[in-house]
């Protein structure tokens, strides 16, 4: 009986663990890094340069994230136009 309530517990609680990785994972990889290249996208030519160093501290930070969306997404500015 004191087995199966404590076989039940680590259970409950690997569940709770991977859960909480899953989570972490997932803002690390994909949530902060979205934000971090919207933040940079409209903001860039307008940062001063404290602002300028956080960017640069957070892109150093959610390095591995960046690099996830970076084929997918393009940072470029618009053209004059078709010349």
């Amino acid at each position: 009986m004191t087995r199966l309530i404590l076989e039940n517990q680590l259970t409950t609680n690997s569940m709770l663990v991977i859960t909480a990785y899953l989570t972490l994972g997932l803002i690390y990889l994909i949530v902060i890094p979205l934000m971090l290249y919207y933040w940079m996208h409209h903001r860039w030519h307008l940062m001063g340069k404290v602002e300028r160093l956080a960017t640069y501290g957070l892109v150093f930070l959610f390095f591995p994230g960046l690099i996830l969306f970076a084929p997918f997404l393009n940072l470029r500015l618009n053209g004059q136009g078709e010349v």
